[in-house]
């Protein structure tokens, strides 16, 4: 015998809307979903780690768990990155692996009705949008919606093992 579903239940998050956490990478406004966040920490200077990409900064200790530490500023070279006290590192789960992901500075938790995304632009092959999820609008502000999962788990990062990656 199936469990019964409460009506309505199933469609609760395309009404009310999904929750994403917003960030600064330079002059631009991120968002990626709630869901995959862990914790929010200051900057710390990691280990680094020989013969890994710039981007990756090294490893920390997490309460026993090493977390890799990416740099998405100089992932999507935005320039040099500098750390400061505003520095902010977003510790997310993707593909059942726990990553540490550098930003700028963490502006907020907004809930995004479906009517205020929209779908990536198409930019053919002049600009890799195959990170982005979409657009979010919050009166005059313009989110990029970022699906951090697929990038963590991109060939180039090479931070998780690809059989750990969900297919589909």
């Amino acid at each position: 015998m199936q469990a019964l579903q409460p009506i309505g239940l199933e469609t609760r998050t395309d009404v009310e809307g999904r929750e994403f956490l917003t960030f600064r990478l330079g002059a631009e406004e991120y968002g990626i979903d709630i869901l995959k966040v862990n914790e929010i920490r200051g900057w710390e200077p990691p280990t680094a780690i020989a013969n890994t990409p710039a981007f990756i900064k090294g490893v920390i200790n997490l309460r026993g768990t090493i977390v890799p530490i990416v740099d998405l500023r100089l992932k999507f070279r935005f320039g040099d990155a500098k750390y400061d006290a505003f520095t902010v590192v977003i510790i997310v789960s993707v593909a059942r692996r726990v990553v540490g992901i550098v930003v700028d500075a963490v502006s907020d938790v907004i809930t995004l009705a479906p009517q205020q995304i929209r779908p990536a632009p198409e930019f053919g092959g002049t600009l890799d949008t195959r990170f982005i999820t979409g657009l979010g609008t919050v009166d005059e502000r313009m989110l990029i919606l970022a699906d951090i999962e697929r990038l963590l788990t991109s060939e180039d990062m090479q931070l998780v093992d690809s059989n750990n990656v969900k297919k589909g």
